[in-house]
């Protein structure tokens, strides 16, 4: 089965899907969508559709290992996914839009004309961590 990442943002969520071996991050792409209601009933049936049978929600954390309220906002999405019958695991994404910048940036994209592709990297690289760990 494949594994659904997801960088949650206010305005845009980043999406990463695995092959179906969940090996490799494939296929990406964002949501736009503001309401967290409506944004968990896309996600879920996004997976549906895709066989998803994990979803690994980015937790944000500062540096030093603290939660602030942007953890609070992915807790509540983890809980409104996990009402629709989605399995997810929270993982630490610290550094993941730093370092989404970063490779576009060293890819010669302007990040100003590709904020969605910021969100969509992110969701990879949060997806490259997870699938990394069950090695």
């Amino acid at each position: 089965m494949r594994v659904m990442a997801i960088d949650y943002g206010d305005a845009r969520t980043g999406i990463a899907v695995s092959d179906m071996l969940g090996l490799l991050a494939g296929e990406t792409f964002v949501i736009a969508q503001w309401d967290p209601v409506a944004l968990a009933d896309t996600i879920a049936a996004e997976a549906k559709a895709r066989d998803v049978g994990t979803l690994v929600l980015g937790l944000p954390r500062n540096m030093d290992g603290t939660e602030g309220p942007r953890a609070e906002k992915s807790r509540a999405m983890k809980a409104l996914l996990e009402e629709r019958g989605m399995t997810v695991v929270l993982w630490d994404e610290r550094r993941t839009t730093v370092d989404a910048h970063r490779i576009l940036r060293e890819n010669g994209k302007r990040e100003k004309k590709h904020k969605a592709t910021v969100d969509a990297v992110a969701a990879a690289l949060i997806l490259e961590g997870y699938l990394g760990s069950l090695r």
